[in-house]
């Protein structure tokens, strides 16, 4: 029989031991506190079975206050009390920032943001038990090793939560989910739960920005570089030059931004922020497949890279000279046509079509490296979800923005794909199945090109396998100088031009 412990009693030790602002002292307040978020009447009967750590005690909190009806027993109102159970145990935002700055200078970047990451997945900011149900696998490419996520993290809106939502009237605060108003905001129906939320703020070139991890971590480290101002989303000179600061500020991390217009942006253009992380890409990693030297920056080496989408690396040691160089880059690059390839920089009305996705890190030599991604985001009518966007025979797989993550070799994919890959292999296997009309072309295709190889062990490896050969594909379609002899040609052209304008 598993043992029964006073639930309240348990949380309160992990309140006192983990959070300094409280001692003994403040028991009896804290339980009262307690009692009165989770709708109990009387301390001694909140008993449930013992847990040896303070998310599961939280959850246990909750499970007993959908007991006693304080609350309805949907996601968002379980993430809710869930949140604010777990900000007892969090030190409040001015302690987290002088702990955090302390160990950086007495320590070292590391052992800061080593202090923050431990704090924000110990008080469940940092979902890790709902990241580990992702499923992620590498695949093998001419462009290296892809890396695939089904992201089965986020939980799906609750049908309850959804009609309660509709029925709120529209809210302004806060602004947006990045805004620095997130820290301890109570969450509602339609807006996730903050009141464990915690943010470094940093001086960025002379403007104060925030530091946090991301929820939903997509890879290890997951963090977010934003803006105190709620502003949107820009690619300048100062981009750059900000990069590189949190690089200097965190040098064993990479930071890059999402390209600042619809279509090739991320899905969060209102808001100026950063993402970063201590992951490395396979995209930091592919090798240069043509070299070429502008005179005008002799300290700096440049290349193209051998990856789908059309990649220049910028590499050296003088911070100020790539600052500048890139600026130069997306200079010409914003005022950059190409007919032949379906590139152009403006609509006829004068909006542009052109930006770059950039991505800053310091390499194995410890040079720094950028990489500037050329994107166009044009529509046709034969591409109407974009040009340089997943054409619609890759679509069932992905159709969503290819943003930063996925820029560089990580693909992140819906939910949907852990049900309906099941049916694609069952269709191969010529087994009763529910496969997806949209699946159906591609399926047949796998079907022809493994005739008399498929069996019920292998199936599921294919699959997997295959999905990563069409993300390769995705991130060809939108790359806009095309991998090939004329695609090339045009690229080289494209250096050419730009080393000839700015000299």
């Amino acid at each position: 029989m598993t043992a029964k412990t006073n639930l309240i009693f348990s949380f309160l030790n992990w309140i006192i031991k983990d959070n300094h602002q409280y001692q003994d002292l403040d028991r009896v307040y804290l339980q009262n506190r307690l009692l009165a978020l989770i709708g109990g009447a009387d301390v001694t009967e909140v008993v449930g079975e013992a847990a040896d750590e303070p998310i599961a005690l939280a959850n246990a909190l909750v499970d007993y206050a959908i007991s006693q009806q304080q609350i309805t027993d949907d996601q968002s109102s379980r993430d809710i009390l869930e949140a604010q159970l777990l900000d007892f145990i969090t030190p409040l935002p001015s302690e987290v920032n002088q702990h955090f700055w302390k160990t950086y200078h007495q320590d070292s970047a590391q052992a800061a943001t080593d202090y923050f990451y431990q704090l924000s997945t110990r008080n469940d900011y940092v979902k890790t038990a709902q990241i580990a149900k992702n499923i992620k696998y590498d695949v093998a490419t001419d462009y290296g090793d892809l890396e695939i996520t089904i992201n089965l993290a986020k939980p799906e809106k609750d049908p309850k939560a959804i009609a309660a939502a509709a029925k709120m009237a529209p809210a302004t605060y806060p602004a947006c989910q990045l805004c620095v108003e997130n820290e301890g905001y109570l969450g509602r129906a339609n807006y996730p739960a903050r009141s464990n939320h915690r943010i470094v703020r940093f001086d960025l070139n002379g403007q104060t920005w925030g530091f946090q991890y991301s929820p939903y971590a997509y890879f290890n480290e997951h963090c977010i570089f934003l803006d105190t101002v709620h502003e949107p989303m820009h690619i300048n000179r100062q981009t750059f030059a900000n990069l590189f600061t949190i690089l200097s500020l965190f040098p064993h991390y990479m930071a890059g931004s999402n390209a600042d217009l619809p279509i090739v942006g991320g899905s969060m253009l209102s808001h100026e922020h950063y993402q970063g992380g201590g992951h490395k890409f396979a995209m930091m990693k592919a090798l240069i497949d043509h070299e070429f030297t502008w005179a005008k920056y002799p300290d700096v080496k440049f290349g193209t890279v051998k990856w789908p989408m059309s990649v220049i690396r910028l590499t050296g040691t003088d911070q100020a000279a790539l600052i500048n160089a890139a600026a130069e880059v997306l200079q010409a690059w914003r005022g950059y046509s190409d007919a032949s390839q379906s590139i152009k920089a403006y609509a006829e009305d004068g909006t542009p079509h052109h930006t770059v996705t950039p991505i800053a890190c310091k390499n194995d030599a410890g040079d720094y490296q950028l990489d500037l991604v050329l994107r166009d985001n044009q529509t046709s009518a034969e591409y109407p979800d974009g040009i340089f966007h997943p054409h619609q025979d890759v679509q069932h797989i992905k159709r969503e923005n290819i943003g930063l993550i996925e820029v560089m070799g990580l693909a992140i994919l819906p939910a949907r794909l852990l049900t309906e890959l099941r049916e694609v292999e069952k269709y191969l296997l010529q087994q009763p199945n529910e496969i997806a009309a949209y699946h159906k072309t591609w399926a047949d295709e796998l079907a022809t090109k493994y005739q008399g190889q498929l069996t019920a062990t292998n199936v599921e490896n294919i699959v997997q396998q295959e999905v990563g050969h069409v993300f390769a594909r995705v991130l060809e379609d939108a790359g806009v100088f095309k991998r090939t002899e004329a695609g090339q040609g045009a690229f080289r052209k494209f250096i050419a031009t730009m080393q000839n304008s700015h000299n």
